[in-house]
């Protein structure tokens, strides 16, 4: 299968209320992006900001290799800004309180994104990255992840101490044996990454259950939307 790779048209404007620049464009095709480049990411103290973009990129596909479909199409490009990633925009439910409700009473099918956030190590997960979208659910904003230190921060604490349904877990199994997958990984942020991601998969399969918060750092995200 040819990989996704869109070529930008157009910019169309900035999302100001981001933190980092995050811009609608516009495909040749005419579908509509997201486009996140290296160049507009605010410094931070924890995360290289150079590699977010990557991040982004390597959520998508650990989400494919997992076959979660939980992340939109997400790529890597070269685009009018520089290098960076881009992201089809997916029309979704805009109902916040019906998602509030699904998300407080941890509905089910929010578990292949509470997965994958254990798994890419999420330390980011509000409420406004979850999109319903029909009958299930998709995850964007994906940029602190994948760090080597435990950073999970998520609004879906509610899945702590439950059991992962064995379809996930099989998954897991599957991620583990994509060796294509970790070479990527290695490549475009480093062997220590890729190694704490393989760990946290041997971890997750080893507990078969979502993890508890942590009592040593701040667990939710903030601000939570």
């Amino acid at each position: 299968m040819t990989p996704w790779q869109p070529v930008i048209a157009e910019l169309e404007g900035r999302f100001v209320d981001a933190s980092n620049a995050t811009l609608l464009a516009r495909a040749v095709d005419g579908q509509a992006l997201i486009y996140k480049p290296e160049v507009g990411q605010r410094p931070l103290h924890d995360f290289d900001v150079s590699t977010l973009p990557r991040r982004e990129y390597l959520a998508y596909r650990v989400s494919e290799a997992m076959n979660l479909d939980c992340v939109p199409r997400t790529a890597l490009i070269d685009g009018p800004a520089g290098p960076g990633s881009v992201q089809e925009v997916i029309e979704h439910d805009t109902d916040v309180n019906r998602l509030v409700d699904m998300i407080n009473r941890a509905d089910k099918g929010l578990w292949p994104i509470a997965v994958l956030d254990v798994l890419i190590n999420n330390a980011d997960r509000k409420v406004g990255h979850v999109f319903v979208v029909n009958d299930r659910f998709v995850a964007i904003d994906h940029g602190l992840t994948f760090h080597t230190d435990d950073k999970l921060r998520t609004v879906l604490w509610n899945f702590a101490g439950r059991p992962v349904p064995g379809d996930l877990l099989r998954s897991v199994e599957v991620l583990l044996e994509q060796d294509v997958l970790f070479v990527e990984m290695s490549t475009l942020l480093g062997e220590p990454e890729a190694a704490a991601l393989r760990a946290r998969c041997q971890s997750l399969l080893h507990s078969g259950a979502h993890p508890d918060p942590p009592i040593d750092r701040p667990a939710l995200p903030w601000p939570r939307f």
